[in-house]
């Protein structure tokens, strides 16, 4: 083979190469999603409040808002269940609620407001916790990704009238990002198959 020849050679898998670079960042940019924003914007335990005296007023309205931050992305949610705990731990469970899913179009964000009756139990403290639990698809180019557990809590602090303390939302938050592990092993095999298109080229 001539040096013209073997310069060809080396200059189409270089471009090939740097195409199937080019290829594999744009389909990992297209893909890649991000975990809706779960907060509680509004929180009110009515037996707590004082001045309407509405001790044996067993329920909490709260107000749950979900971010979808995707600027082309859609969400499918599954089930959304509530976990209320009085405390700062799970060691005593005061209620549960039940949101119906439903799907949330992209860059938008949705509220889902109600009251929760809870246990009659004693409940004169200031501190409460609010867990969530559900499963999510994305809607990425008209196809639906596999379902993806989300699993969030966060800490309550109410005031002497039975109202949330803090004026801003409180983010629910979790450990353990599920899609994060998701999106990497989506990397991975995109990095795997670009290569292997590469080596194949070459033989």
């Amino acid at each position: 083979m001539s040096r013209g020849a073997d310069r060809s050679c080396c200059n189409f898998c270089c471009t090939f190469l740097f195409t199937s670079g080019l290829t594999a960042l744009f389909l990992w940019l297209s893909l890649r999603a991000s975990n809706p924003t779960c907060s509680i914007q509004q929180f009110d335990v009515h037996a707590l409040n004082k001045t309407a005296n509405a001790t044996s007023n067993h329920t909490i309205y709260f107000d749950l808002k979900l971010d979808n931050k995707n600027k082309d992305k859609g969400i499918y949610y599954d089930a959304l269940n509530l976990t209320f705990y009085y405390g700062t731990n799970k060691s005593q469970r005061i209620g549960n609620f039940t949101i119906k899913g439903f799907y949330q179009g992209h860059h938008k964000n949705t509220h889902r407001e109600n009251n929760v009756t809870f246990d009659a139990v004693s409940v004169s403290g200031s501190v409460f916790r609010v867990d969530l639990e559900t499963k999510v698809r994305f809607k990425i180019m008209g196809f639906k990704t596999k379902r993806h557990r989300i699993a969030v809590w966060a800490q309550v602090e109410v005031n002497d009238n039975g109202q949330k303390k803090k004026k801003k939302g409180i983010k629910l938050k979790s450990g353990a990002p599920e899609f994060q592990r998701y999106r990497a092993r989506g990397l991975l095999f995109l990095v795997v198959f670009s290569s292997t298109l590469v080596l194949l080229s070459i033989l």
